[in-house]
């Protein structure tokens, strides 16, 4: 999927948007993705500035983002202007190695289960094929 594909599959926009490209997925199974890190994103200026890190958060949320991704196409679904998917959970969140501009982080996630809107996934980020952090994330339909 390329960046106008995944504009479908998901509602967040710049600066908040953090995948950008699908490399594989297979729905109700897993996908593979990746996100450019580079140093013109915001949260470099002050994070930190003599030593630029990506947030475990922001690390976190591209995840998340991912399942969103393969959440939407498990169900043939897209984003509409009266539900969302919500972040709703992290279990056994590990941090291994900072990411730094200039890394490409591949966001490897697979589908656990799917029951009733909520999604459970095991989540990896990878940089160089080192996993720089892991989870267990949850993340649920609900209608706004």
């Amino acid at each position: 999927m390329n960046i106008q594909d995944i504009l479908e599959h998901l509602p967040h926009r710049y600066p908040f948007l953090l995948v950008d490209r699908v490399v594989a997925i297979e729905p109700g199974k897993f996908i593979h993705a990746y996100k450019n890190v580079t140093i013109n994103e915001p949260h470099f200026v002050g994070h930190f500035s003599h030593y630029p890190v990506m947030p475990g958060v922001l690390i976190m949320e591209a995840l998340a983002q991912a399942a969103g991704i393969l959440s939407f196409k498990t169900l043939e679904a897209k984003p509409d202007p009266h539900s969302l998917f919500y972040f709703v959970g992290i279990d056994e969140c590990r941090f291994k190695k900072p990411v730094m501009p200039g890394d490409q982080l591949h966001l490897h996630v697979e589908m656990q289960r799917q029951m009733r809107g909520v999604g459970k996934f095991k989540a990896e980020a990878r940089v160089d094929g080192q996993i720089v952090a892991e989870a267990m994330l949850m993340c649920a339909k609900r209608d706004i």
